[in-house]
């Protein structure tokens, strides 16, 4: 049995009147990569802010390894080890690729000195080895130069980079090509041999379904199905987004 990493109970957000949230319950595993799907305006943003402390839940509970953390903020999830990639990568355009991997965690020397050739000399191995980024010459690049895919893919070294406990990426596949997004994939799996857990949020079934542990689906605010890998399929999966829990039903009374 996988041990636990996190836990949500009966998570509820509400703004005003509007329920995006309602009563969401699951568990993240040790080691264990976790897929988050659901069409557009199903909740997937929101719990993902959620979980990494951005925005605040108006009812629920946060568990990590067992315990209740009774102020989620984003500094206390930093600590807990939760990695984050948001849909906007939150990059700096104007600086450099190697200052915006270390931005917050700068190297430095014992005067408080940054050691900007170490930095830059990790950066460049960073690029190389952990997602492949096609048309960066240099480290030391200003983002501003590059492209919406190659932002994506270097907000994605960051992470992956600074990984501890979880990591949580919001369709972080949707600007790659595919080379580069297969070399994720791939890395989420090294990852899981790591201990290190993830949680893929994406609208592309297939590359869920090939590399996902277990499937959480939303509609609408609610979470509609969560079920194992071996236990489901791409179908059931399309059922469950496009037609909810209807979907689902169908297709397990008419299986094909």
């Amino acid at each position: 049995m996988t041990e636990e990493l996190l836990r949500l109970d009966s998570v509820t957000k509400k703004y005003g009147p509007n329920t995006v949230l309602d009563d969401v319950s699951f568990t993240i595993g040790k080691g264990e990569i976790v897929g988050l799907l659901g069409d557009n305006g199903a909740g997937k943003s929101t719990l993902v802010k959620i979980m990494s402390g951005v925005v605040p839940m108006t009812e629920g509970r946060f568990a990590w390894e067992g315990e209740e953390i009774p102020s989620v903020t984003r500094q206390k999830t930093e600590e807990l080890g939760i990695e984050t990639i948001f849909q906007d990568s939150a990059l700096v355009p104007g600086i450099s690729i190697t200052r915006n991997i270390f931005m917050g965690r700068e190297l430095t020397n014992r005067l408080g000195f940054m050691k900007i050739k170490k930095m830059d000399q990790i950066a460049s191995e960073i690029l190389d080895s952990v997602v492949t980024i096609e048309g960066i010459k240099s480290s030391k690049q200003l983002v501003q130069s590059l492209s919406g895919g190659q932002a994506q893919a270097v907000a994605i070294a960051r992470a992956v980079h600074f990984k501890r406990s979880l990591l949580i990426l919001d369709e972080p596949t949707s600007a790659l090509a595919v080379r580069a997004t297969e070399a994720l994939l791939a890395y989420l799996k090294q990852l899981k041999t790591e201990g290190i857990s993830s949680i893929l949020v994406t609208h592309n079934l297939h590359h869920a379904f090939q590399v996902c542990d277990r499937h959480i689906v939303m509609n609408h605010g609610k979470k509609i199905l969560d079920v194992k890998r071996e236990d489901t399929s791409v179908e059931e999966l399309t059922a469950a987004v496009v037609e909810g829990f209807a979907g689902v039903e169908r297709l397990r009374a008419h299986p094909s």
